[in-house]
């Protein structure tokens, strides 16, 4: 019951930093309260897994410490991904932005994984849940199946998002326990919900999808924004979302790459009778275009009867929508954690403790979060990765 490497979650930080341990002839164990390895990748990406990005950088990753992620990014990098799938002749394709997923199934990457520790002689125990963590070195783990003693221990049990498939704050607890700082954990990638009288609008149009470029703060993206019943989702909005902040509004442009001011007023000169959602309905489903000229006050009036001011404000308005959001879904559709334990605790060489000689913390539970696309687990292949390295 004594290893030198006990890792604590069985998903993609932490079996691929198990595969890199027991490479290293490390005697390795891998512990999960889940029935089986790999819960997360199964269900990501709609079954297929969207493993990486081609455009995997620092930027695209949000921290406390925005630097910390860069050593880790170097030294695995999306070339090394794909020689890992190649040599398990894992069939991939791109799809837009990058974004790389499986050919066939997801569980094609879990195999991998399993594959790659197994061979090197690495242990995996599913459906054990570890209770208390204990000593320095060798640490001492109090489990549903016994005490394991170990010389490392790595925290790779990810965050609190997606609670479905046992998403626990465990690794955040035990990182307090030892001393280390958590930036407190919060909903990333997920819709956003609104007041009444904004779902009074949002809620007739729930199905209908546009490109937009949806704003928050600095951060700027353009993708689908969709309306649900709930509010809004789609990746714009599930992008923009990691960026923002209780009381903030986002605003959003519907008309991307159109100049909505000479649009409307070439409009008004070729058809001064039609309706002013008429003529937006040229550049908008007619059903949102119907909508936001309601919204703005402009309803069934000829554009012909609009000053060209007033029309001028409206196409201002469509190219920066002001929406306050009241909140997320929260952690139910959340599809990552923002927060976690405070990288300033942690080597961005090692993922390990500075002040824990031997303890790890590795993908999201780390506070090291990506863009939608790949980029989280990206993040968890290099993260791990590296902490297999010297764990």
């Amino acid at each position: 019951m004594s290893y030198d490497v006990v890792v604590v979650g069985a998903g993609a930080a932490g079996l691929m930093c198990a595969a890199a341990a027991a490479r290293r002839g490390r005697r390795v164990l891998v512990l999960d309260h889940n029935d089986q390895p790999g819960r997360k990748i199964l269900i990501s990406g709609g079954g297929r897994c969207n493993f990486t990005n081609l455009g995997v950088a620092p930027e695209r990753y949000l921290s406390g410490n925005p630097h910390f992620c860069t050593s880790a990014l170097r030294r695995y990098t999306v070339a090394d991904v794909l020689e890992l799938l190649r040599q398990h002749r894992v069939p991939w394709h791109e799809r837009r932005h990058g974004e790389l997923f499986c050919d066939r199934s997801a569980k094609d990457i879990v195999e991998l994984l399993l594959t790659e520790s197994g061979s090197a002689g690495g242990e995996i125990r599913c459906g054990i849940k570890v209770g208390a963590i204990s000593g320095d070195g060798p640490f001492t783990l109090a489990t549903s199946d016994g005490e394991f003693t170990a010389t490392s221990v790595v925290l790779a049990s990810g965050g609190l998002s997606i609670p479905k498939i046992g998403a626990t704050g465990f690794a955040h607890a035990v990182a307090a326990s030892y001393g280390l700082a958590v930036v407190a954990p919060r909903p990333g990638l997920v819709p956003l919900t609104f007041a009444e009288d904004d779902l009074a609008w949002m809620r007739p149009l729930a199905g209908i999808a546009v490109e937009a470029v949806l704003s928050a703060g600095r951060a700027r993206f353009r993708e689908a924004l969709l309306f649900t019943h709930r509010g809004l989702s789609g990746p714009a909005v599930l992008q923009a979302s990691s960026y923002w902040r209780d009381g903030e509004a986002i605003t959003v442009d519907w008309l991307p790459d159109i100049d909505a001011a000479a649009r409307l007023a070439a409009g008004k000169a070729a058809r001064p009778k039609a309706e002013v959602r008429t003529v937006l309905a040229e550049l908008l489903p007619a059903r949102l275009a119907e909508t936001l000229a309601a919204q703005a006050g402009r309803g069934e009036r000829p554009i012909g009867q609009t000053t060209d001011a007033a029309l001028a404000a409206f196409a201002a308005q469509l190219k920066a929508w002001r929406l306050p959001p009241t909140g997320t879904e929260g952690w139910r559709t959340a599809e990552v954690t923002l927060g976690g334990v405070d990288t300033a605790g942690l080597s961005s060489k090692t993922m390990e403790a500075k002040a824990r000689p031997g303890l790890f913390v590795v993908g999201e539970a780390a506070d090291v979060t990506g863009w939608l696309g790949g980029y989280n687990f990206h993040w968890a292949w290099a993260s791990g990765w590296v902490a297999g390295q010297f764990a």
